[in-house]
């Protein structure tokens, strides 16, 4: 049941709509336009479709001066991000259903595949934990499709889609738009950006349209002054500790060494990167695409989309220190780029439209990230950094700095083909089916660097650690080489899925009025995991051992579906024997081979471990609407949502507190969706609203762990059911010619109903991750003309948001504060250029948009400060 405030809030909301509509009966001139969308995958207006659809056109788009990721999202109630830290590493929710905060050192080692799908016209883009950051250029429109969309949008389409959609090449004339503008951020730095467009007819039936950007955003989060020591290190901290966030560190996640006398430890101090508006960004980058149309049928579209993002520092502040103010200690950036070429064939074969997508999407990407704050729950970092007298002796020694940091680079590859054919759109039983494919490679080597290891002295008073060797099992690896000296930990991994994908959807007119719509999707899908996440253990300062492994995963012996492990973590000599276990064989004895009970218990456990993560099944969705006349259409909505699972690198690891050993696969999660909706266009076209109540039930919902008590690797389990239930809308007002006014909703209640996970750390009846109660937002436009030809525009918009949690794991959670967020643009134009002035975030409100408490500290991600700024749009 919704909180009363906001059931008030709902109630209300739709009270004003009707008196709107009432009251303003007596202006009739201005009229609404139709937006047309391809959410269906065909061409029809938002008002005839049964889906919950939201559109912002390419004139919202420019209206609202919209140019990236986070820039649409805060225009669309009901859709917010996770991760945040930056260009590219954000995830889409929508509906409220989230879990997790996704952690960039492991996003695509071990992170979700998105339950919201991003597409780029036909082909889906969405990648885990890292979505691509598509500039917004030349766009025609984004599409926002709220609630499962599995039938025709497949996995990752589990609680929505996002649709952008480019304009297309045009035959009718030649025509080009330059776009600049300037701004500059309250405390921070300075922006410009400049786009350039061109719509070029080479003949008859072949056109060409191109599209170059560069914008540099300003930077705005500062880097100030601090120190850090491994004083401040999970080891020493008690059970009963009360972390920020209000839990407290439970008895059996307590320190390994707390309440030990430091008193002769000498603590080495790591000093902070002071740095002003550290975290400056730039998109570069353009879009070429090709018409030709062969005959009065058949047409083939190709484009070429090259863009870079470069960014520096990181977008995350502390709030416990100043605004927009943070301590790292190493020097961050991120260089993230793709490619990609699509190829769309669209003709009739007799009265059946068929159309053929393909696309490959190649992206590179490299980043440092600080990892410092890794200290603040990592037990073994002390053993890396410090003298093994100060862990394993009697508590004396020196110990280094904690300046740590990940070094990743990673690449991707996409290819996708979609085969689908329509029938005729008039006809009362009309149909879409279609085939889908795609094959998703990725790779990832994160080095995981502590500077100071190379210093500390271990057994035999020799300095840091040995060379750690790569296990020489068969299967992929980047290198043969050892690890660098003070890499302590190696994620080397590729992780591919392949996915099929048979769909169809059938609508029959049963009458002028009603029309009931079936849609069905097989899926089969396979994600397999290869490689190594290893740690440095045993060869610390002169043991001589070449540490294959040790204390790590070797994740193409676990995951080769043999039914045999070559145990690696076995003692402190040189790794010159590798004991063998299999199914039937001889089993692991505690006390036989230097097992201890723990390790036989993981052995067992990863005999069983399965090849590939693979399932296949069939969704649903079924609509039933009425339409009674030419101004409303309602409908009623039963549907179901998919992703695909995927396999853990710590798959066997074993609690004893709790009994729980990580699982090897995680299962798909699965929605199902009720939804009644609404649209209505009123005052003879002056006043539109849409709107939907909904009920989703999510069963086995996905989310990723981070507890060292269990082990020192992030891992994902289906952790949980789900309900949540909601209302959104949007309405529309053209109040006059020169006024238009705007409005959307979005109202939340969302509950764990059942906890899978039996670790303590999700509790039955809490909320859902990034499912704020209410989200909102107005606007007005008020445009008039000037006695000297001109036309003047002014428009006011606010967007608001209650308060968030990021995590449905307990110890990994914080809130996020509501907020509200005034932006104020005016111009003028003569029809051919445009010059604005805009005042985003007016009252310089600190929205935080998305954080994280993985590592037990604070970490939030805010919207830009107050930023000022003039634009200019000339079209020829």
């Amino acid at each position: 049941m919704f909180r009363k405030k906001s059931l008030n809030r709902a109630v209300n909301s739709i009270i004003a709509a009707s008196l709107s509509a009432g009251m303003a009966g007596s202006v009739g001139a201005a009229q609404l336009e139709e937006v047309i969308v391809t959410a269906t995958k065909t061409e029809a207006s938002t008002q005839d479709i049964p889906v919950a659809v939201s559109a912002l056109t390419s004139e919202s788009l420019e209206q609202l001066g919209v140019s990236n990721f986070e820039d649409y999202l805060v225009q669309l109630p009901g859709v917010t991000a996770g991760g945040g830290n930056g260009p590219g590493q954000s995830t889409v929710y929508i509906r409220g259903v989230a879990s997790t905060t996704p952690n960039l050192t492991v996003a695509g080692v071990s992170g979700l595949v998105p339950n919201v799908a991003l597409y780029l016209d036909e082909q889906p883009m969405a990648q885990p934990g890292r979505n691509l950051d598509v500039y917004i250029a030349d766009i025609a429109r984004v599409e926002v499709l709220a609630g499962p969309q599995g039938t025709l949008y497949g996995s990752s389409s589990q609680a929505g889609t996002v649709r952008l959609i480019t304009n297309k090449p045009d035959l009718s004339a030649a025509y080009g738009k330059v776009k600049a503008g300037f701004a500059t951020i309250s405390d921070g730095g300075d922006s410009n950006n400049v786009e350039f467009m061109m719509n070029a007819p080479v003949s008859d039936n072949v056109a060409i349209r191109g599209v170059f950007y560069r914008d540099k955003k300003g930077g705005y989060v500062d880097g100030v002054a601090g120190t850090l020591s491994v004083a401040d290190s999970a080891r020493w901290q008690p059970a009963g500790t009360v972390r920020s966030n209000g839990v407290p560190v439970e008895g059996f996640r307590g320190g390994f060494q707390a309440g030990a006398d430091l008193s002769g430890v000498t603590f080495q101090e790591a000093s902070a990167i002071v740095e002003e508006d550290q975290n400056e960004v730039e998109y570069t980058g353009g879009r070429i695409s090709a018409l030709i149309e062969f005959n009065d049928d058949w047409s083939l579209q190709a484009g070429v989309i090259e863009q870079q993002v470069e960014s520096d520092g990181t977008f995350y502040s502390d709030p416990n220190l100043g605004d927009y103010e943070i301590r790292r200690y190493q020097d961050e950036f991120i260089e993230d780029e793709f490619s990609n070429f699509s190829l769309t064939l669209e003709g009739r074969i007799g009265a059946l439209e068929v159309l053929y997508a393909g696309a490959y999407t190649d992206r590179d990407l490299e980043q440092k990230v600080d990892y410092s704050d890794y200290l603040y729950i990592g037990q073994y970092l002390p053993y890396y950094v410090c003298d093994y007298s100060v862990t394993y002796g009697d508590v004396t020694g020196n110990c280094g700095r904690p300046n740590l940091y990940v070094h990743a680079t990673s690449t991707s590859e996409l290819t996708t083909h979609e085969l689908r054919v329509n029938t005729p759109a008039d006809r009362s039983i009309r149909a879409t089916v279609g085939a889908f494919f795609s094959d998703f490679e990725f790779t990832e080597l994160n080095d995981f660097t502590y500077p100071d290891s190379v210093n500390a002295i271990g057994w035999g008073g020799v300095a840091g650690f040995g060379s750690n060797t790569v296990f020489p099992t068969p299967g992929y690896r980047t290198t043969d080489e050892p690890f660098p000296d003070d890499a302590i930990f190696r994620n080397d991994i590729m992780r591919t899925d392949e996915q099929l994908g048979l769909f169809g959807e059938i609508t029959f007119d049963v009458s002028d009025t009603i029309s009931v719509t079936v849609g069905a999707r097989y899926y089969d899908y396979e994600v397999d995991f290869m490689g190594s996440a290893n740690a440095s253990f045993y060869n610390f300062g002169g043991l001589g051992s070449t540490d294959y492994q040790a204390f790590g995963t070797d994740i193409n012996d676990l995951y080769d579906g043999d039914g045999c492990l070559t145990w690696n973590n076995d003692t402190f000599n040189t790794h010159d024997t590798h004991p063998t276990y299999c199914a039937g064989g001889t089993p692991p004895v505690a006390g036989v081979d230097g097992l201890e009970q723990d390790d036989v218990d993981r052995i067992t456990n990863s005999l069983t471990a399965p090849d590939v993560s693979e399932d296949s099944g069939v969704i649903g969705k079924l609509t039933v609407s009425f339409t009674p006349d030419s101004d409303s259409l309602y409908y009623l909505t039963w549907s179901e949502g998919f992703r695909t699972g995927l396999l853990n690198r710590p798959g066997g690891a074993y609690q004893a507190a709790t009994n729980y050993t990580v699982p090897f696969e995680v299962e798909s999660d699965e929605v199902i969706n009720i939804e009644f909706g609404w649209k209505l266009d009123m005052m003879d076209g002056a006043m539109r609203f849409n709107g939907s109540a909904y009920m989703i039930d999510i069963e086995k919902l996905q989310t990723t762990i981070f507890d060292t008590s269990i082990v020192n690797l992030f891992f994902s389990d289906n952790a949980a059911d789900a309900e949540v239930k909601g209302i959104e809308g949007d309405l529309t007002y053209a109040a006059s010619d020169n006024l238009t006014l705007r409005a959307a909703f979005s109202f939340l209640d969302t509950e764990v109903t059942d906890v899978l996970t039996p670790t303590g750390d999700v509790v039955q009846g809490s909320s859902l991750a990034y499912a704020p109660e209410f989200q909102g937002n107005l606007s007005a436009r008020y445009v008039w003309d000037l006695d000297n030809g001109l036309t003047a525009h002014f428009m006011p918009s606010v967007a608001m948001s209650d308060s968030q949690k990021t995590d449905i794991i307990q110890p990994n959670s914080i809130e996020l504060d509501s907020w509200t967020l005034v932006n104020v643009t005016a111009g003028v134009t003569n029809g051919t250029w445009i010059v604005e002035a805009f005042v985003d975030n007016l009252t310089d409100e600190m929205a935080a948009m998305s954080g994280s408490y993985v590592y037990d500290r604070e970490r939030i991600a805010y919207t830009r400060p107050r930023t000022m700024g003039v634009r200019f749009t000339y079209d020829f």
